[in-house]
């Protein structure tokens, strides 16, 4: 037993760590025009951009840089600026602004950054940068540096009955499309299956790290397939519907009260397969309650991103693609990890279900209390 304990103490500290690791979430740029200009409205984590944090890591604290990001986030938004002003003339060399082909100078206008607030939770702040358009000009493409990482672009749309706004997940330092100085014509079907398929991916893995707990937990509670198969149905049902209704706008709650319940959600689960080693007949029903928390929970991520009416019921779908490529990409490597290699194991349940679920409850029930008291 107290060897059982001090693994599960191992595993609630490191996991503890991640649960105050700031995330590491795709920049939102807003393209706009006005006569003879062109501005772009960054909301961005300044000080990921100022500490070279790596767009490879999950989070800040896996990057060789951390530290500096620790520094950056505990400064005053006065001080913060000092820094970015150093780093500014760096910041304007890895932008790319083409008009009909022909490079831009780009400028940074303003900067907003919010007071220090909980230096445990991501600080949002907004740059705008602001370029020329010459006479005549038709066409502009945005681009940044991959070391900077994804960047949602944001664009208005051309004027007309049947206008829908530009958007585009753009990573890897890929260029947006040509975008039309009166507006901007919508994404093709393909691209915006593309996009949204991978935001939902990656919202799972590997940065939903409350949602990767839950399902593991869900995996956990037993080797037999059909409980695991039941409970995911249930989930994936639920976190569809409430995804959709959220989106819609028909079902609004405050994530200050959605992201306490979906950390409950993750411990009683966990606590539920301490005490029973099969699924019992309520656990669906209670699977399905919490579906609907998490799907409120992706529905706060895609609003941020936000979708067009036409691409709605697209960008939609693909998204809750991506979340069920990424839950069974869990399952996989839960199955592949412990599953097939000690399932049929007698202690299976014993030195793996229980400890496991031990730490996810202790992990679950510690965000509540973060999430409810200290945020």
């Amino acid at each position: 037993m107290l060897q059982r304990l001090s693994l599960v103490a191992a595993f609630v500290c490191l996991l503890a760590g991640s649960a105050k690791a700031h995330e590491l979430s795709p920049a939102i740029a807003d393209l706009s025009f006005e006569p003879g200009a062109f501005t772009i409205a960054i909301a961005v984590n300044l000080e990921v951009l100022v500490a070279r944090i790596e767009p490879g890591a999950g989070d800040t604290n896996e990057s060789a840089n951390a530290a500096d990001y620790d520094r950056l986030r505990a400064l005053s938004p006065e001080k913060l600026a000092e820094e970015f002003d150093a780093f500014a003339d760096e910041f304007l060399q890895r932008v790319a602004v083409t008009l009909d082909g022909e490079a831009q100078a780009v400028s940074v206008k303003s900067l907003t950054i919010p007071e220090i607030g909980d230096i445990e939770l991501v600080r949002i702040s907004q740059l705008i940068v602001t370029g020329l358009v010459p006479a005549g000009g038709k066409n502009l493409v945005w681009q940044w540096d991959a070391a900077f990482g994804p960047i949602v672009l944001r664009a208005p749309a051309i004027e007309g009955d049947d206008a829908e706004p530009y958007t585009a997940y753009l990573t890897g330092g890929s260029a947006s499309d040509p975008i039309a100085i009166v507006g901007a014509e919508a994404q093709s079907v393909m691209e915006t299956i593309k996009d949204y398929v991978w935001i939902g991916f990656t919202h799972i893995v590997p940065k939903g790290l409350d949602h990767i707990l839950f399902v593991i937990g869900l995996f956990l509670l037993s080797t037999n397939m059909s409980p695991l198969l039941w409970q995911v149905t249930a989930f994936t049902v639920a976190h569809t519907v409430s995804l959709a209704l959220g989106m819609l706008g028909i079902v609004a709650i405050s994530p200050s009260i959605v992201e306490p319940l979906i950390a409950l959600s993750i411990a009683y689960v966990a606590i539920e397969n301490v005490f029973t080693s099969g699924l019992s007949r309520w656990r669906p029903f209670v699977v399905f309650g919490f579906g609907l928390l998490h799907g409120l929970g992706f529905a706060g991520v895609l609003t941020e991103i936000g979708l067009s009416s036409g691409q709605f019921v697209t960008g939609l779908i693909s998204f809750n693609v991506g979340v069920e490529l990424g839950q069974l990409t869990v399952i996989l490597g839960c199955f592949l990890a412990v599953g097939l290699w000690f399932g049929a194991k007698s202690w299976y349940r014993q030195w793996i279900t229980i400890p496991a679920s031990l730490a996810i409850a202790a992990i679950g029930l510690y965000w509540f209390v973060e999430r409810a008291f200290l945020a």
